[in-house]
C-alpha cells in the first residue's frame, strides 16, 4: 500500500503543478476545482486520495461506483461526481450518492433526478452536457437546444443548475472545441447568473480547457494510471 500511495503521491503532484502552470499562462488566479476519476480502480485508491488532500472524485458507471463508495472509509469528506451517461431508469441510485452529476442531457433525465433526489431529500447540483461533435458520439444536447434545457432545468426544485460540461471531440482539436463551449457558458450565464461552473479536460487536454476558462477538470490516467488493468 505504501508504494501505491507513493505512486499516487508523485501523479497527484505531476497534475497539480500542470494546472498550475495552465492558469499562469492564462493568466489565472481564480481556483480550479481537480475531480479525480477513478472508475475502474479500487474504494482503498479513493481512500489514499482523500488522505493525499483530494477532495472531488469522479465515477462515471453507476453499479460500480455505489458499490465502491458502500467500502470508503469516510465518504462524507469526499464530493462525489457522476461524469458518465445517467440512464433514465438509473436516476434514482445516482441520486443517492452523487453529490453533482456532469452529464445532464434531455428533460426526461432531469425529471427522473429531480423526483430521486426528492425522495432523498437532497439538491443535486448539475451540468448540462453538451454535444460538441459532429458524430454525436461523445453524448450531451445539441448547443440550439441548450437554452431550452436550461430553463427545464432551472424551474426543478431539487436539481440546481451549476453550469456545462462538454468532453473534446475526436474529429478535431480540443482548443476550438473549448472555445465554442465557454462562448456557451457565457450566454448561459447571461440567463442563469449562477450557473458558472465549466467542466472541461481531462488528462490530455487539461490545459486546453484551463486556458478556455475550466472551473472543473475530469482527470484519471494521468492521476491513477492506465486503468486497462484494473477492468
Amino acid at each position: 500500500m505504501t508504494g501505491r500511495r507513493e505512486e499516487l503521491a508523485e501523479r497527484l503532484a505531476a497534475v497539480r503543478a500542470r494546472v498550475e502552470s495552465a492558469l499562469a499562462a492564462a493568466g489565472r488566479e481564480d481556483p480550479v476545482t481537480l475531480v479525480a476519476v477513478t472508475k475502474w480502480f479500487p474504494a482503498s485508491d479513493v481512500d489514499l486520495l482523500a488522505d493525499l488532500g483530494v477532495t472531488d472524485v469522479g465515477e462515471n458507471r453507476d453499479q460500480e461506483a455505489s458499490a465502491k463508495l458502500e467500502e470508503v472509509a469516510d465518504p462524507g469528506r469526499l464530493t462525489v461526481h457522476f461524469v458518465g451517461q445517467v440512464q433514465t431508469k438509473k436516476a434514482g441510485s445516482v441520486a443517492r450518492y452523487a453529490d453533482v452529476v456532469h452529464s445532464l442531457d434531455r428533460d426526461r433525465l432531469a425529471h427522473a433526478l429531480d423526483r430521486a433526489a426528492a425522495r432523498e431529500g437532497r439538491v443535486l447540483d448539475v451540468l448540462l452536457q453538451v454535444g460538441l461533435d459532429t458524430s454525436g458520439g461523445r453524448g450531451g444536447v445539441e448547443p440550439a437546444a441548450l437554452p431550452a434545457l436550461a430553463e427545464e432545468v432551472a424551474g426543478l426544485e431539487h436539481l440546481r443548475l451549476r453550469g456545462l460540461m462538454a468532453v473534446a471531440p475526436r474529429e478535431e482539436p480540443a482548443r476550438p472545441a473549448f472555445a465554442r463551449l465557454a462562448a456557451l457558458a457565457a450566454d448561459l450565464r447571461a440567463d442563469h447568473p449562477d450557473a458558472t461552473w465549466l467542466s472541461a479536460g481531462m488528462s490530455a487536454d487539461l490545459e486546453d480547457a484551463v486556458a478556455e476558462g475550466a472551473t472543473h477538470l475530469r482527470v484519471g490516467s494521468a492521476i491513477l494510471g492506465s486503468r486497462e488493468s484494473h477492468r
